[in-house]
């Protein structure tokens, strides 16, 4: 265990003026509430934090960030309160121990709503200050590295969830050299056996290239040398877990690999970097289109480099990195480096540069744009999709006609571009031209494309451009404009559905009336209650009786006798059906013979007396409108409220014995499924043994279903499972 002393002069190495006092009363305060706490290794639990502190002297971080290591598990794992560790280290520290404390556990094994939730505050907390996902970070880092004393289940989940988000993380924030030792002890966790494959032929490799990599080392120092560039030239091999990536990205085998091998040239100015690239290209033969020019169009992780592929001896292909020192301090250590190389003139201390230079950099940009679409008002899934889309893509940089860069992920559309310039922009998108042509908004973009966004004010985004786009933030745009244009559709057929109603007494449609009655039904305003009735979810008969309005039996069959607001007495079999794509006062309805639910892929059909019926696109029933096109209408399900189920007819053929029946009907229960309708029929001939059920479901997703179908297949009486076509 590091002593006291180590830890205060490891800080005051790399920052004299750090405050001696408030390390060493965070050391003592945290190895006092820690006391006789133990971890699963058998090892004092204060040496967990203390070697948190101890990797972020690595990155040579404030004394205020490594007093916050020492004490962020105090108050979730010991009786220390957030109060008492404000009044004995200041707000400052205290901010950052309650941001950590929050975000304590990100567990990708609960439900997906809690994960996005934790996901949520973990992002927020960083917003508020970076130095809460450094500590994060190197709390995660220390976890993996023992992460072989932990439990063989709870070890899989551990490394998936640093694979998921931890070390995309840690790459998006441009901290290299973490994400790196993540994925290296999360990989053989996952995948043990494509590790040790890797590793094997990665040794082999070696075996056989020799003295290569030393030679090419060598020759290339010598020929910078010879034209006056100063640079330190190191070769390396690729990681086991970055090669798996790129066989599983570019779908190629292990053999066919070619660059495993890479040199990183360090040399002092940007100027050197260009030359050393001239050098290494008349030295070696560059391998066409490899070459990327990161220096001029940065990542968004403030990574800059000179990337290109050459030749070697042997007929060996090798990459080489070309950067300055503080590109390549930048690289390995993200944010984290930026406190070393600000310059602060006006004498401010350590701390106050470390916060400006994150500030400017791309990296907390990038932060701040997730922050954006957070505080538009995403569902939780929703926000964790987007997350994760933002996470893990690869990089196109476009052009404004103007010249501003725009950075979007690979397969990127003009439809993302434009709600990436603002989405005013792409609300109000028609059209677009690439390089000065017309172009279609399906377009997938290239690197070097300049997009001119063709907009109209009077146009609504198509629920279908969700399907197209591929940023979380175009995603989420669409869908709430989506549903904000859907929501006055049916604000205003609530409105006609009232004036019907009222028309029936010959009274008139008066707003403040109306507006009077809305407190008594529970909602906050006189549009939400209208839309309430335009979806079918409140009666508008409900509304009259808040009115002071008689309303009797005898009257609301009339009404649904006659089918005028036979949207908002919507019976069983219309019920209110979370959908985008209808028309204004369209009635719904779902195909009773196939049912459909949230996950398939819907169609909806125009049909006389009924409204628009949907079906799944797989229903057979669809074959009759083929010659009528015009009937068909474009749907996609909506937001899905908790609890909500629908329809799906299933078939399930059953031995002829006692019981049969009820193990379908305790399967279904104990899936929390319903059965709404079922009809029996006996087999008859060589098959007689066996009978045919048809069985109508309540379930709330397509996931659902499967689960229950599945669960079916495995109960002995059962001898087939299969949903309905029609």
């Amino acid at each position: 265990m590091m002593r006291q002393y180590e830890l205060v002069e490891r800080v005051l190495k790399y920052d004299p003026k750090a405050d001696e006092d408030l390390l060493n009363r965070a050391y003592v305060y945290a190895m006092k509430a820690h006391g006789n706490q133990f971890r699963e290794s058998g090892e004092a639990y204060f040496n967990h934090p203390l070697e948190v502190a101890a990797i972020l002297t690595e990155m040579k971080l404030d004394a205020a960030t490594i007093a916050a290591a020492l004490l962020h598990d105090t108050v979730e794992d010991t009786e220390a309160t957030q109060a008492e560790i404000e009044e004995k280290f200041g707000p400052e520290i205290a901010s950052l121990v309650d941001g950590l404390t929050k975000i304590k556990k990100l567990d990708l094994v609960t439900k997906e709503a809690t994960q996005a939730e934790n996901l949520r505050k973990l992002l927020m907390a960083m917003a508020r200050d970076v130095r809460v996902l450094l500590v994060k970070l190197a709390d995660r880092l220390h976890n993996m590295r023992t992460l072989h004393h932990v439990k063989p289940e709870k070890r899989t989940r551990v490394a998936q969830e640093t694979m998921d988000i931890y070390a995309p993380l840690a790459g998006r924030m441009g901290m290299q050299t973490v994400r790196d030792e993540l994925e290296d002890i999360a990989f053989p966790v996952l995948n043990p056996e494509a590790e040790k494959i890797i590793r094997g032929r990665l040794a082999q490799l070696h075996d056989e290239s020799g003295n290569v990599l030393k030679e090419i080392e060598q020759a290339l120092s010598a020929k910078l040398a010879e034209k006056g560039i100063q640079a330190t030239v190191t070769g390396r091999e690729k990681r086991p877990y970055s090669i798996w990536k790129k066989m599983e990205k570019k779908q190629m085998s292990l053999g066919q690999l070619s660059d495993i091998f890479g040199f990183r040239v360090i040399v002092s100015t940007i100027d050197d970097c260009y030359r050393a690239l001239g050098v290494v290209h008349r030295t070696w033969r560059a391998v066409p289109e490899k070459f990327k020019d990161y220096i001029s169009n940065p990542k968004q992780n403030d990574y800059r480099s000179l990337h290109t592929i050459i030749i070697g001896p042997h007929h060996m292909r090798v990459e080489m990195q070309i950067r300055t020192r503080l590109m390549h301090e930048i690289a390995e250590r993200g944010v984290a480096a930026h406190a070393l190389y600000k310059e602060t003139p006006d004498g401010r201390d350590q701390i106050d540069g470390f916060k400006a230079s994150v500030a400017e950099s791309n990296a907390y940009r990038w932060l701040r744009h997730l922050m954006e679409v957070l505080q538009e008002g995403d569902s939780p899934k929703e926000f964790l999709e987007h997350t994760k889309l933002e996470l893990f893509h690869d990089q196109v940089f476009c052009f404004t006609p103007k010249g501003q860069l725009i950075a979007l992920p690979k397969g990127a559309t003009p439809i993302d571009f434009a709600y990436a310039v603002h989405t005013s922009v792409g609300d109000s998108c028609v059209g677009s031209k690439v390089n000065g042509r017309h172009a279609p908004l399906v377009t997938e973009l290239n690197n070097g494309d300049e997009v001119e966004i063709i907009r109209s004010e009077a146009q609504v985004p198509p629920a279908a451009w969700e399907g197209i786009a591929v940023t979380g933030k175009a995603k989420a745009a669409i869908r709430r404009a989506t549903r904000t244009a859907l929501r006055k559709q049916f604000t205003d057929f609530g409105r006609e559905i009232m004036e019907k109603l009222l028309a029936r007494r010959e009274r008139a449609y008066v707003e403040k009336e109306v507006q009077a009655a809305v407190p008594r039904l529970g909602h906050r305003s006189l549009d939400d209650a209208l839309a309430a009735i335009g979806r079918g979810d409140l009666s508008g008969f409900d509304m009259m009786k808040a009115m002071g309005l008689t309303v009797d039996d005898k009257e609301i069959r009339e009404v649904r006798r006659r089918g005028g607001v036979l949207r908002a007495e919507a019976g069983p079999d219309r019920a209110a059906v979370p959908v985008r794509g209808l028309g204004r006062g369209s009635a719904v309805a779902i195909f009773r013979e196939t049912g459909a639910v949230p996950g398939e892929r819907i169609i909806g059909i125009q049909t006389p007396g009924t409204g628009v019926v949907i079906y799944p696109i797989f229903a057979k029933a669809l074959e009759q409108f083929e010659a009528e096109p015009e009937r068909w209408v474009d749907l996609a399900w909506d937001h899905i409220e908790p609890g909500q189920r629908f329809p799906a007819r299933i078939a399930v053929t059953i031995h002829n014995e006692v019981g049969a029946i009820a193990q379908v009907a305790q399967e279904i229960g104990a899936k929390d499924g319903n059965i709404d309708e079922l009809q029996m029929a006996a087999r008859h001939g060589a098959v007689r043994d066996f009978f045919d059920l048809d069985i109508l479901l309540e379930v709330h997703d397509a996931r659902h279903l499967s689960n229950i179908i599945n669960g079916l297949k495995t109960r002995p009486l059962v001898t087939a499972v299969s949903r309905v076509t029609g």
